[in-house]
């Protein structure tokens, strides 16, 4: 008996022996478990928190017109910027012992396990935020326990090398909200159209329950079950003491107003011009050793969305039901900042922009520069050249080239450079060009900032060389001002995202691409295209809009078998179209050709509506006359068309029409008009 007794004693001595060493032995494990984890955690180190960040676009007023992201639309918000209600909320419902915990809930996580197993599969989760935010920027959502595993090293490892307000800062500016937002503020401003600094009670509370599942429970695809959630987080909140009796039963009746259309309508704004405004950035920042595909940046830019609005409008109105496609910009002439942009019908449909890209013929849209090369070399407006049908021998004589007109008439008599630039006749380009040569064409041309043809081919007098409506638009906003150079600017200054000015725009130092006299010859002769008095065996080729014209306008447009150009400028504001089919169709029907015109006077006229009408300052050396359109002399009463015309001092003419040549036709017949034959008559009777 004594024996069996000692045995069970000993026995159980053994078992107690067994039990403690293997409980030594555990804990042993554990503190070299917790070790190893400790030395890896400190020799890995600090685990990354960069993300993608959103880089936003604002027009020229600090309004908000758009954003960019790369994966993942997400605006980084800090901590102390994010509704306290949106912070309650989410701790409430995601992880109630947060400030508590040191990345894990043994207490879920056991009952996971458990409910993993009795499930045999891997079906609830247990993840602290701390676990989520590692998860979100660090792993996949599968559900294996690899993931989970990792997710505990990132967590702690989190949780080593961070504050519990770094990490809530992190989670909430991470987590998925759904409709592709990433982060609180991307969401609040989705849902409800405003900064999450401003949510109520009633709108935090809502968007709290979002990223257990966005599918089901975002309130734009499923209002009851996202309001059903809402009711939970706020009994949640109350019972955890984040909000009061009072506090929970007026958000539970608030109406929560949902604002998805509005950040919809938002997002269109000017892609076409926001595509610009991005390679202009990334240009300025690669001269800075940055690079943009960091995110972050805040750029402001030099859209007018007034003029924006104007012409998509104008488009909108005057393009026919076809597959015709438009380009459009509009640039300050003061200062070369574009302030609106239209790259073609529909970005959805194609996101090409014909404006920056697409370069066409101009056709004789180039004229202006063609005119402003022969004023260097000696013409004037009232220059005359023999405009008839005309055959042009090039290439040592191995090639010709007969230029037809438009409606293929030709003048019977020649005509100065002011009224062929106004009527277009193409004769008078060919010969101008002619006259002053291949090389001063090419010259001005590349002062201007345009491609050019290094062929002396006839042609190139009527737009052969292809060039783009953005370049060809600043040309034309040179003109304008005066002739100083301008370039192109989209982008007004570029913030980092810890708030810092990388890049703020400074004007130019000034230069001339042509003579302020040239300049201003050249922008009285444009606007000739909208004067009756130049028409002859074709119209003025502006006079389409004459009745329409509030203000005064140079402009000039350029027409190609495929293309249709309007390019044109008051003394502070230019703009240009284009109209065409992509693939070079052949155009022909009279709405396609008529739309480029009727989008730019009805842009022009809305840009300026309410504004005075503004003249162009004439410049010391250039003067006022009067001159008689057919013979460029000055004009007496008895020559029927007179005109104002601006020339330089020394080309003003000094000779009257009036004044008689026994033998010449014109004379007599000038005689006789200006004979007082009804004042004779009266004093007769």
């Amino acid at each position: 008996m004594k024996r069996q007794q000692f045995k069970k004693r000993k026995k159980r001595k053994n078992f107690v022996k067994k039990i403690g060493l293997f409980m030594i032995a555990l804990l042993c494990f554990f503190a070299v478990m917790f070790l190893s984890l400790r030395i890896y955690a400190q020799v890995a180190g600090a685990p990354p928190l960069t993300v993608p960040k959103a880089s936003i676009f604002l027009d020229s007023n600090h309004n908000q017109i758009g954003d960019y992201f790369t994966k993942e639309r997400r605006y980084w918000t800090d901590l102390d910027e994010i509704s306290p209600y949106l912070i309650d909320a989410t701790v409430a419902v995601e992880d109630k012992d947060f400030f508590e915990h040191s990345g894990f809930d043994f207490s879920r996580i056991a009952g996971a396990v458990l409910a993993d197993i009795k499930a045999g599969g891997k079906v609830q989760g247990a993840s602290t935020l701390t676990q989520q935010y590692a998860r979100n920027l660090y792993l996949t959502h599968e559900k294996t326990w690899n993931r989970k595993l990792n997710e505990a090293l990132f967590a702690y490892r989190l949780e080593l090398f961070y504050s519990k307000e770094e990490i809530l800062e992190g989670y909430l500016n991470t987590v998925y909200y759904g409709h592709g937002m990433y982060g609180a503020e991307a969401a609040s401003r989705y849902f409800y159209g405003k900064s999450v600094k401003d949510l109520t009670l009633a709108e935090a509370s809502m968007l709290a329950g979002v990223p257990k599942g966005p599918t089901y429970y975002s309130p734009i695809n499923n209002l009851e079950k996202a309001t059903n959630r809402q009711q939970v987080i706020l009994r949640l909140m109350n019972e955890q003491g984040k909000i009061t009796d009072e506090e929970k039963t007026h958000a539970t009746s608030e109406h929560v107003a949902l604002k998805s259309d509005d950040w919809i309508a938002n997002k269109s704004i000017a892609p076409y011009f926001l595509d610009v405004v991005w390679e202009e950035a990334s240009d300025i920042l690669e001269k800075k050793n940055l690079s943009i595909s960091e995110g972050g940046w805040t750029i402001q830019t030099t859209l007018n969305q007034a003029h924006q609005r104007a012409a998509e409008n104008a488009i909108k109105t005057n393009m026919p039901n076809s597959e015709l496609q438009v380009g459009f910009v509009s640039m300050e002439a003061d200062t070369g900042f574009v302030t609106a942009l239209v790259g073609g019908r529909d970005y959805s449909i194609s996101s090409f922009n014909r404006v920056a890209l697409g370069n066409r013929q101009p056709g004789s849209a180039i004229k202006p520069i063609l005119y402003a090369a022969a004023l260097e070399k000696d013409f004037t407006p009232m220059s005359f050249l023999d405009v008839s049908e005309t055959t042009f021998t090039y290439d040592s004589g191995r090639a010709t080239y007969t230029p037809q007109n438009v409606n293929k008439k030709y003048a019977d008599h020649e005509l100065s450079m002011a009224q062929a630039l106004a009527i277009s006749d193409n004769i008078y380009a060919v010969k101008a060009l002619e006259n002053i040569g291949y090389r001063s064409f090419r010259d001005v041309q590349k002062r201007f900032g345009l491609n050019y043809s290094e062929k002396d081919i006839p042609s190139i007098a009527l737009g052969t060389a292809e060039n783009s409506l953005y370049d060809l638009t600043n040309a034309y906003n040179i003109i304008a001002a005066g002739g100083e150079k301008r370039q192109p600017i989209t982008v007004l200054s570029i913030t980092d995202a810890k708030g810092k000015v990388v890049y703020k725009y400074k004007k130019p130092e000034k230069e001339q691409v042509i003579s302020k006299q040239d300049a201003f010859i050249l922008t009285q002769m444009m606007t000739g295209m909208f004067d009756p008095v130049f028409s002859d065996y074709s119209p003025a080729t502006g006079l389409s809009l004459r009745s329409r014209m509030s203000h005064t306008y140079a402009a000039k447009s350029g027409t190609t078998n495929s293309d249709q150009w309007m390019i044109g400028f008051t003394p502070s504001l230019t703009a240009g179209v284009w109209n065409g089919y992509d693939q070079g169709k052949t155009l022909s029907v009279q709405t396609d050709m008529a739309a480029s015109k009727q989008v730019w006077i009805d842009f022009m006229e809305t840009a300026l509506d309410g504004k005075a009408n503004e003249t162009f300052t004439m410049p010391n050396g250039v003067e006022p006359v009067t001159v008689d359109i057919r013979t460029g002399k000055l004009a007496h009463e008895s020559c029927s068309s007179q005109r104002i015309v601006y020339m330089k001092t020394e080309d003003v003419p000094t000779e009257s029409c009036a004044s008689f040549d026994l033998f010449n036709q014109d004379s007599w017949g000038n005689f006789f008009e200006s004979l007082p034959f009804e004042a004779l008559r009266n004093f007769w009777e």
